[in-house]
């Protein structure tokens, strides 16, 4: 495929290290080249927009004009917040006065002509899950997950553009192609809580504890996530979660781009799973050698 941009992000630079290097470490060994956006900032994330619509898009928008620099028409981002930021500040920005509004407080005009996608979506397109099969060195045959996409990485479904916005597939397919075995979970758009875990720690107790109790209830060995803040909501708050519900939750909660790179074969130190809180480790010595997989 031709090269496309990466927007890390800010949470790719410190929480959700594991999530950024083990995506660039899955695109590279399959053939998808990234070219790092030059001097990207923040998109704003969520305190933005609440406070002017025109300046949450100009952050965004000082982004894409970096990403038309480098004469790219598609960026890249695995946060689905950054996704909806950027997604929202093109989708305003077809209105030439909001455009010009918005580009009055940049040094360098966005011209709009960026296609922005989550790189579960660029993932989802640009590689065939039956040539992925043959890829793969280490099944994760034995294992059970529950896919979480999270609340906003395709709804709503007029603006994001990707897979359905009530039951997503494209990790579950993944993930299937992979060898684990995908449970029934009916809470794979639900909220977490997102940021709330700062004002109103009881809402993600409550929220991200339903989630964990669902999983569980269909047999997962773990929970798969693209999203930085739910993954951060399930597995850092986890023993949070137990207190507040008098439980005892023990779920990984893993990026998918972990376990794909852990399917791939790629080196285990790239793909970060000594920063996850709760312990992957029974879960990963459930799956099957590829010997025993046969």
């Amino acid at each position: 495929m031709s090269k496309i941009a990466y927007y890390p992000g800010c949470s790719g630079q410190g929480t959700s290290v594991e999530y950024d290097r083990s995506t660039r470490a899955v695109c590279q060994a399959l053939g998808v080249e990234l070219v790092d956006v030059p001097d990207w900032s923040c998109c704003g994330s969520t305190p933005a927009h609440t406070v002017n619509h025109v300046l949450s898009a100009a952050l965004s928008a000082r982004n894409l004009a970096q990403v038309e620099s480098l004469g790219l028409d598609k960026v890249g981002t695995p946060c689905p917040s950054c996704l909806t930021n950027l997604r929202t500040a093109a989708h305003k920005m077809e209105d030439p006065q909001f455009r010009d509004k918005s580009n009055a407080l940049l040094d360098m005009p966005c011209r709009n002509t960026v296609d922005v996608q989550s790189m579960l979506q660029v993932l989802t397109e640009n590689v065939d899950l039956e040539a992925l099969k043959a890829r793969v060195v280490n099944p994760l045959t034995g294992i059970k997950v529950a896919c979480y996409y999270g609340c906003i990485m395709n709804r709503p479904p007029e603006l994001m553009k990707f897979d359905h916005h009530e039951n997503p597939m494209a990790m579950d397919n993944l993930m299937a192609a992979l060898g684990a075995e995908v449970v029934p979970f009916p809470l794979k758009v639900e909220c977490c809580g997102a940021s709330f875990g700062i004002p109103r720690r009881d809402i993600v107790m409550r929220l991200s504890g339903k989630l964990l109790d669902s999983a569980r209830g269909f047999g997962a060995d773990a929970l798969v996530t693209a999203c930085p803040l739910c993954q951060m909501n399930l597995d850092m708050r986890q023993g949070q979660i137990n207190d507040a519900l008098h439980e005892d939750f023990k779920l990984p909660v893993f990026y998918y781009t972990q376990l794909l790179g852990y399917a791939l074969g790629l080196d285990r130190a790239t793909l970060g799973f000594e920063k996850l809180c709760v312990d992957p480790r029974l879960v990963l010595g459930k799956i099957k050698q590829p010997a025993q997989a046969r």
